[in-house]
């Protein structure tokens, strides 16, 4: 351009909003789809994330597993929609609620237990405003009616405040969920958490806590106890043992787990949720 600077005109591409899913519906029956639906009725521009359906019905546990192992691989402002909800229809409340420029919908009945655990919560509000909901609203669909127009409706731009009152961080349900301890014998107690769908026995030992175990403890050697199982040491892959082998290792999650490799440990240990989990410090792998 002749005498002067040429301007030129950036256009920055807006971000596709994401709404996560995350149920105990399974795929069989139309729930999922419908709540798509009306998703895309109000936001047709929304990129929607099947997170699960296949969590165990009704286990709010799993589900708060679940989404607190997912929530931060996914970019920020997006939102998370989890429908376990065994009180529809009752007297549990709504919720809306921010941590990390992440939001969360769902049922105020624990499910966001590990996602607000170290306190990190930015807001909450309950959902009250008939305004953003389908009508009229089942008792027992709050999944279509209430939670996935205000999940459609926050992905347009919605502040949240608009939804209903503010609640305090500390007024959330949360569950009770048991924490490892060293017992009188020096040993690491933990549970069994979950049970996944490749019969992983999913613990509540963090890496980080059976890491400060062993160099609290006498020796580095380790051994894994399930009842009357025991596993000697913690391996760093499936292939450290022999196929149909019994094995711990640290999952994805960094939690511990005990697996059986190319096999089920669920079924091989008869094992159940909630089931005692040890860690015992060894002198050998021998002992």
């Amino acid at each position: 351009m002749r005498g002067g600077i040429a301007a030129i005109t950036v256009t920055m591409k807006k971000r596709t909003p994401v709404i996560t899913l995350l149920t105990d519906f399974g795929l069989q029956d139309e729930y999922v789809g419908v709540m798509k639906g009306v998703i895309l009725s109000i936001n047709p521009d929304v990129h929607i994330v099947d997170i699960t359906h296949n969590v165990t019905r009704h286990d709010v546990g799993q589900a708060a597993l679940a989404i607190s192992a997912s929530f931060r691989y996914f970019p920020k402002g997006s939102i998370h929609v989890i429908v376990v909800d065994p009180g529809v229809g009752g007297k549990r409340k709504v919720i809306c609620l921010k941590r990390e420029g992440h939001f969360f919908v769902a049922p105020d009945n624990g499910v966001l237990s590990m996602v607000i655990q170290d306190k990190k919560v930015e807001k909450v509000c309950a959902i009250t405003n008939p305004k953003y909901f389908l009508k009229p609203v089942s008792y027992t669909f709050h999944g279509r009616d209430i939670f996935a127009p205000v999940a459609a409706h926050l992905s347009k731009g919605i502040e949240m405040q608009r939804f209903g009152e503010e609640v305090a961080p500390e007024d959330v349900h949360r569950l009770e969920i048991q924490t490892p301890l060293v017992s009188t014998k020096g040993e690491l107690v933990g549970t069994v958490i979950t049970i996944d769908h490749f019969g992983n026995l999913v613990t509540n030992i963090s890496q980080a806590t059976f890491e400060r175990f062993r160099d609290n403890a006498k020796s580095r050697q380790v051994a894994v106890t399930l009842g009357r199982f025991r596993i000697n040491g913690v391996s760093r892959s499936y292939e450290r043992v022999k196929v149909g082998s019994p094995v711990a290792i640290f999952g994805s999650r960094k939690l511990l787990e005990i697996s059986l490799n190319q096999g089920d440990a669920g079924v091989y240990f008869k094992a159940r949720i909630g089931q005692t989990v040890k860690v015992k410090s060894v002198k050998n792998n021998d002992s």
